[in-house]
């Protein structure tokens, strides 16, 4: 029988505290109302969306939890929702795109704006709802792209550095 001492499994999980986690959870809710606002239920964009957002919100949850047993399925789980929110960014694009509308200069004016909300300490759906509810179709994917997503898709990228609370402090300062 192997007695196993505590601090055998390395630290894992607290997944709630990273700001990829947090952002990820905002671009889930936000894409979720923006669906159900903007596009039909019965087209399959809606499908794809939300659930693109899901697996990036869900795949950083489950490589935090796996972080403490294999840094390799850690990794593998935080490519997935790298790659995940990025399939949504690009739907978002197309939205955009085929509809004729502009996608901000990340340095105009509103992009600023709502970047600065995403660098508040409040990192929840409640800083953007104004945003994402009451703003034409044009306006919500544009806000979230200056806010949310690119910084979700960049951070999730840093496998490791990603839990490091020197990284996440850096992190808030949007690109």
């Amino acid at each position: 029988m192997v007695c196993m001492s505590e601090g055998f499994i390395p630290p894992h999980g607290g997944y709630e505290d990273l700001l990829s986690f947090q952002k990820a959870r905002v671009v889930f809710d936000a894409t979720a109302c923006f669906c159900e606002r903007f596009i039909d239920r019965r087209d399959r964009t809606f499908d794809q969306m939300v659930q693109a957002a899901r697996s990036g919100k869900q795949n950083i949850l489950e490589g935090s939890q796996a972080s403490g047993t294999s840094k390799e399925m850690e990794i593998k789980l935080v490519n997935v929702a790298r790659a995940s929110l990025e399939e949504l960014l690009e739907d978002y694009r197309d939205y955009l795109r085929v509809r004729g509308h502009v996608l901000w200069d990340k340095n105009s004016r509103e992009a600023l704006f709502v970047r600065k909300l995403g660098a508040q300490q409040n990192r929840s759906y409640e800083a953007y709802r104004t945003y994402v509810e009451t703003r034409p179709p044009a306006i919500v994917p544009t806000s979230l792209f200056a806010s949310s997503t690119k910084p979700t898709i960049c951070s999730t990228a840093r496998s490791d550095s990603w839990r490091r609370p020197s990284f996440r402090k850096a992190a808030s300062v949007n690109e």
